[in-house]
């Protein structure tokens, strides 16, 4: 086997690797997060809110 070839098959086994790990790791977050519920929806918005000013400055600041 050249050295090119045993670099290619490094390079192969180390991008196995890595997918086998963010799998595992996909596979554990999809497990974990998906029994934490998610707390009651936020109750809809009024209509006729307030609009905030956009004026950022203070009125007497020079």
């Amino acid at each position: 086997m050249t050295h090119a070839e045993e670099v290619i098959e490094r390079a192969m086994a180390a991008v196995a690797q890595a997918r086998r790990r963010r799998e595992r790791e996909q596979e554990w977050r999809r497990q974990t997060f998906g029994r934490i519920q998610v707390g009651m929806p936020l109750p809809p918005l009024k209509r006729g809110g307030v609009q905030l000013s956009l004026q950022l400055e203070r009125p007497n600041a020079r």
